[in-house]
């Protein structure tokens, strides 16, 4: 799977190793940035990752913010079909993150009722 990946100065450390288990896991990984510390506005990395993944160049998305956990993460798969992540390395701890990237990785999509939401969620 080839998944894009982006961030502001506040996740550039969980992006880096997420971008190893990744890596390890056997993905494809497009990092969209940003590559250091250096403070710079989110917007400039965030949505080229989420336009990766809207152009089909992508399968998925995983954007670093400000919040997430496990359950948002099983969740967004299997009642949204969820294509981008987001985590948030001032709200949780690195392992969790790991954690969650790879229940999110692993969940299907439930289908079913779910289904109607998603296409009106794409409609728009």
């Amino acid at each position: 799977m080839k998944v894009a990946l982006g961030t502001d100065h506040a996740g550039f450390r969980y992006k880096e190793k997420v971008k190893e288990l990744l890596t390890s896991l056997g993905h494809e990984v497009k990092d969209l940035g940003t590559f250091s510390e250096e403070p710079v506005d989110y917007p400039l990395f965030i949505r080229p990752a989420a336009e990766a993944v809207a152009r089909g160049e992508c399968e998925r998305g995983i954007v670093f913010g400000g919040s997430g956990n496990e359950e948002s993460a099983t969740l967004s798969r299997q009642h949204n079909d969820a294509n981008v992540l987001s985590i948030g390395q001032r709200m949780i701890a690195e392992q969790l993150a790991l954690n969650i990237v790879r229940i999110w990785l692993e969940t299907a999509f439930d289908g079913g009722r779910h289904e109607t939401r998603v296409a009106m969620l794409n409609a728009m």
